[in-house]
């Protein structure tokens, strides 16, 4: 079983968050290999992490900049 410490959250399925994180790395390693980028979510919204490390936001083609919800 997984060890807890006192940062983690108490969850009735702790692997859970280990899991995630697993899932997050591979994905990174899959972008790497095939010369990509992943998106994921950031309190300031999506942003494409290249594998050089380069963060930008995502923006969808067609998308215009804004301010918008």
């Amino acid at each position: 079983m997984l060890e807890n410490n006192e940062h983690s959250i108490k969850r009735k399925y702790g692997w859970v968050n280990q899991w995630a994180k697993m899932t997050g790395e591979r994905a990174k390693i899959d972008a790497k290999v095939n010369n990509t980028y992943i998106v994921y979510a950031t309190k300031d919204g999506l942003v494409k992490e290249f594998p050089n490390g380069e963060v930008k936001p995502y923006i969808e083609e067609g998308q215009e900049k804004s301010n918008e919800l």
